[in-house]
């Protein structure tokens, strides 16, 4: 159990420091927020999801592939959502990249029987976080960014979707092939 709490916690703030360097070169470069940009952000984010999915699996470049291709789809989904949703296809979004981040786990090591459930409380207890904490990007001010409330707020938003994928997991390295 305190295995799996330290590697939450881990994990979380692994990404959270990714992220938030992500949002330092988006505002430091003044990027204007285009498809391009939104696809790499999603896939530099995702890798580093799936690295952190992939060290406990003993896999963490496999988990990093993963996570790239998840990256994409992920945020790609929010451009093919945005038209008709708005603002709120980032939530959407965000659920579909915990749905499939719990499958990439699932793959590395296993433990299959709960995959769906584990991702479902993964993608609501981080959605729900996610919301909570999305007033840093809806009022965006690139010359005034506090990037340690970034960091804690990347942190809150990811740490839930962590707990529900490792705390309790009899998952173990998916044996390779």
């Amino acid at each position: 159990m305190l295995r799996d709490l330290t590697m939450a916690l881990g994990s979380a703030v692994f990404v959270a420091v990714v992220a938030t360097f992500g949002d330092y070169v988006w505002a430091s470069r003044l990027l204007a927020h285009r498809m391009t940009f939104g696809l790499l952000h999603g896939a530099g984010l995702c890798l580093a999801i799936g690295l952190a999915i992939g060290f406990p699996a003993g896999r963490p470049f496999v988990g990093a592939a993963g996570g790239l291709v998840v990256g994409v789809a992920s945020a790609a989904s929010f451009y093919v959502l945005a038209p008709v949703m708005g603002y709120p296809a980032m939530f959407a979004s965000w659920v579909l990249l915990w749905l499939l981040i719990a499958l990439l786990d699932q793959m590395l090591r296993g433990g299959g029987r709960h995959v769906w459930l584990r991702g479902v409380v993964a993608a609501l207890a981080s959605g729900a976080a996610f919301f909570a904490v999305s007033g840093m990007w809806t009022r965006w001010d690139p010359a005034n960014i506090n990037y340690v409330d970034h960091f804690l707020r990347w942190s809150v938003a990811l740490l839930p979707g962590f707990l529900a994928l490792h705390l309790g997991s009899d998952a173990r390295p998916a044996a390779r092939r």
